[in-house]
């Protein structure tokens, strides 16, 4: 199974390619239990600056779950329940994701697979994407961890629009809705997406973790503490940062560590 969900590796750049392209890369329950091992791998490794996900050769992104299978592994509240818990560990893991994370988005991108774009830092799509979570259409309802990155992404209006309607979106309206962060000629997507993740991978990599970090904070209601607002000063006291004040003074580009 691994074989559908591609790891590459290109320097500090990990490259997760979804590879069911017969199926528009829905997942199987068995594909989403090997995303979930691949990016728990992924991220407890120190070394990475990006991570870029796409769907490769296929016309889709991720066109949802495969509905075909949901008989036998999701026919009641209890399988539900069971699929979900199985499915978690990966999409916990991409949201926590320490390092920053970019989704090359094409063709289909719904259920799931928008599931999966949201938790996504950076989301590049083509002029020929399409998004949605059409599920009221099988009776079903989106749970609670994959509803609240939908709100707080696009708000609890464009949400209810997305779920209620089941409508599909075009990239443009995508666009105007929050839900991706910029939209690109199709034969324009791979490079854009490549050299997204080329240049936050040349940034200093101890910046680019504690910017994810300080982000998800500073949208969270609860005051910061003395501690917390004094933490984004600490990078003053990294190699990283003596490196890129000598880089910048020396007109040369930095040789960032990590340190």
């Amino acid at each position: 199974m691994s074989e559908l969900i591609r790891l590459e590796r290109e320097g500090a750049i990990a490259r997760l390619t979804l590879n069911r392209p017969d199926k528009l890369n829905a997942f199987t329950l068995a594909m989403w239990r090997r995303f979930g091992e691949q990016m728990t791998a992924l991220v407890a490794d120190e070394s990475l600056r990006c991570l870029l996900i796409g769907g490769g050769e296929s016309k889709a992104f991720g066109a949802g779950a495969d509905i075909a299978e949901f008989l036998e592994v999701r026919a009641d509240a209890a399988q539900a329940e069971a699929y979900a818990e199985q499915i978690e560990p990966g999409l916990a893991a991409l949201a926590d994701c320490p390092f920053p994370t970019v989704a090359s988005i094409r063709g289909a991108c719904m259920g799931g697979g928008l599931e999966l774009a949201l938790l996504c830092d950076i989301r590049i799509a083509a002029e020929d994407a399409r998004f949605g979570i059409p599920i009221n259409r099988i009776g079903h309802c989106l749970p609670y961890p994959g509803l609240r990155p939908l709100v707080a992404l696009v708000g609890q209006a464009t949400a209810a629009e997305i779920l209620l309607e089941g409508r599909i979106l075009g990239a443009e309206e995508a666009l105007a809705k929050g839900l991706v962060t910029r939209v690109v000629g199709a034969a324009a997507l791979e490079a854009e997406a490549a050299a997204t993740a080329n240049r936050i991978a040349k940034g200093a990599p101890l910046a680019a973790r504690w910017h994810k970090r300080f982000i998800r904070r500073a949208a969270a209601p609860e005051p910061l503490s003395d501690a917390e607002l004094r933490e984004p000063y600490l990078a003053c006291d990294t190699a990283d940062y003596r490196e890129g004040i000598r880089a910048f003074l020396a007109k040369e580009k930095p040789a960032f560590t990590g340190g």
